[in-house]
């Protein structure tokens, strides 16, 4: 009413989920008296379902049930005439909720598309000098308009090249290594994106945020998704238990702008990597989503993805179809490579995964891609070179994924009798149980506490200079985190010294003509590996069953370097293994691990 009688409009659009109820609201009949009486043009597109109930209280299931088509009635107040209608529309319920709700899904599907191009930018980050040096905030914002010059130049090629939304790194702004007082010039106050925010038409508003608003004018002027990592600092009362003594609270931060250059989607995160004593972990695990026309998207950054908050949160309880991964990622073989991890954990979870990685070979720093639960589409990963990386591929909107019961197979058959001594071999300071393949086919069974790990396999030729090994390793990792593992892995050894198996190893010659592998894992949460000589991905080589086997589709293309299925076990996370010495073996492995910084994962 306010809007005819204020700014006298002559025609109205009007866009909505109407309930019929008569005899009085019914819409065609109340729409054209509405029309009528306030003297303008009415243009109503109604929803169209003849067969949905709103009798239940689960809205979400539901809203999966909502058949959208709009269907038209053009109103003109002064001919008294209903131009067009269509109306086979039911219902038993009215409530204002199921509006709202309705409407707002239904002009998200209307809208939505089938599929989405994705970019992923791994950024060969400029680093400070000596990071602990103290800065002006002058200088801090110098230096880090370098690196955004850079991330811009990515942003706008994929702009160009069609992309909908582009994720930039971990750290791609500032680098790393800083002190808590050393950080604090680059760090900028971050809103609540429920605020309403576009800083590149309204910079100040909250104060002075130059980062934010050069990355809001970029998501704004190239009409893509611009995710990036930063820095917020949020003031505290000193007196209040948990605020740090200087007062302030510093967070390792992701946000993510829209297309129209708004911030959407502003995360701290809850699972700082060993090092990152500059930052603060938020009170609980924030579970930060947001809604487009091309799907759900989560977010979380780095070393989260070993934890079971927010990253399967999001996943399971949320229902995202899109994690976007900034990341710092140092690689470790065998198991934890960011390719060969990353396009894992997609898989295992049935989403789509947008890695995004520092590049710096000479901190392993490399490896990023864009991850369907199927198969990877598209990464990179290269150790020789120094330049930064454009990834850009096309994803399904709402990838489809099956349920796999991962302990079905292997529970259901017999050990199998290797007649093979096992011997014990260490990967990345936890102790696994190995039986080696002699053979060049068989099978075989290894086991560890309450993991059995099986494999038929083949190889191409028996080489008399490698050596393979099946692995199983069921326990709690306590170097640069706590989490439980169970792990059925085959691999290849770094020599024919048996007690090199479960080494860092890059390289191979032996090819395998095929491979089954299987394990009795107490964990719905298993993440599968196959990765090739090189440090290179099997795309379609490979596929998961639902009774849980991991097993070939074909020949391996290139020599193997492993095959696993890495478990976690969450629940188990805080659990004591009953070692009167596990405290004092962690500190001194993080000691190892801290000074010479060989085995770290995330900055």
């Amino acid at each position: 009413m306010v809007v005819v009688k204020e700014f006298q409009v002559d025609s109205v659009l009007y866009p909505r989920t109407w309930y019929n109820t008569l005899p009085l609201l019914s819409a065609v009949l109340f729409h054209p008296a509405r029309a009528r009486a306030m003297g303008v043009n009415l243009l109503a597109a109604n929803t169209h379902n003849t067969s949905m109930h709103m009798t239940g209280p689960v809205w979400d299931m539901v809203l999966q049930e909502v058949q959208c088509f709009i269907w038209s009635l053009l109103y003109d107040s002064k001919t008294h005439s209903v131009l067009q209608y269509s109306l086979d529309f039911s219902m038993t319920t009215t409530q204002f909720l199921a509006y709202a709700a309705i409407s707002v899904f239904c002009v998200l599907k209307v809208n939505s598309l089938d599929t989405f191009i994705a970019a992923v930018y791994e950024h060969a980050v400029r680093l400070p000098d000596d990071p602990l040096t103290l800065v002006s905030p002058e200088e801090a914002l110098a230096f880090m308009n370098r690196n955004i010059d850079v991330l811009e130049g990515a942003i706008t090629l994929a702009a160009n090249q069609g992309a909908h939304i582009i994720v930039t790194p971990e750290d791609g702004i500032y680098g790393y290594n800083f002190s808590r007082e050393s950080i604090y010039p680059y760090l900028e106050d971050i809103p609540d994106p429920q605020v309403n925010w576009i800083p590149c038409n309204n910079p100040n508003r909250f104060g002075y945020n130059p980062v934010q608003e050069r990355l809001s004018c970029l998501a704004k002027n190239n009409s893509i998704y611009v995710v990036a990592n930063i820095g917020d600092k949020k003031s505290c009362n000193a007196s209040e238990p948990q605020c740090p003594p200087d007062g302030r609270y510093q967070y390792n931060t992701n946000v993510v702008f829209d297309s129209q250059g708004k911030l959407v989607a502003r995360y701290h995160k809850q699972n700082l990597f060993m090092g990152e004593d500059q930052f603060n972990a938020p009170k609980e695990p924030e579970m930060v989503t947001f809604n487009t026309t091309f799907g759900k998207f989560g977010i979380f950054t780095c070393f989260d993805i070993l934890f079971h908050d927010p990253a399967v949160a999001l996943v399971k309880d949320l229902h995202v179809d899109t994690i976007l991964f900034p990341t710092a990622w140092m690689n470790v073989l065998p198991h934890l490579s960011a390719v060969e991890f990353h396009s894992a954990w997609a898989m295992g979870m049935g989403v789509n995964f947008l890695a995004s990685n520092l590049h710096n070979p000479s901190n392993r720093m490399t490896g990023s891609g864009i991850y369907a639960p199927d198969f990877p589409r598209a990464f990179h990963y290269d150790m020789k070179t120094p330049e930064g990386k454009l990834i850009i591929s096309t994803l399904d909107s709402h990838p489809s994924h099956s349920i796999v019961n991962w302990s079905s197979y292997a529970s259901s058959i017999h050990a199998f009798p290797t007649g093979n001594q096992e011997f014990k071999g260490t990967v990345f300071f936890d102790e696994f149980t190995f039986v080696e393949l002699t053979e060049i086919a068989g099978n075989y069974t290894v086991c560890q506490k309450e993991l059995c790990c099986h494999l038929s396999y083949e190889m191409s030729e028996k080489r008399s200079d490698e050596v393979y090994a099946l692995g199983a390793f069921d326990g709690l990792h306590v170097v640069e985190g706590r989490y439980y593992l169970q792990i059925c892995t085959l691999l290849k050894c770094e020599t024919t010294d048996l007690h090199t198996c479960g080494g860092s190893v890059d390289t191979a010659s032996t090819r395998f003509e095929s491979f089954s592998l299987s394990g009795t894992f107490g964990t719905q949460y298993v993440f599968p590996e196959v990765l090739l000589s090189d440090v290179q991905l099997a795309p379609k080589e490979f596929q998961v069953s639902s009774d849980g086997r991991l097993f070939s589709l074909k020949p391996t293309s290139g020599p193997l370097l492993t095959v696993t299925l890495f478990g976690r076990v969450y629940e188990k996370d805080l659990a004591s293994n009953g070692s009167p010495d596990l405290s004092t073996y962690s500190v001194k492995i993080m000691l190892v691990v801290i000074i010479p910084i060989v085995f770290s994962l995330c900055w």
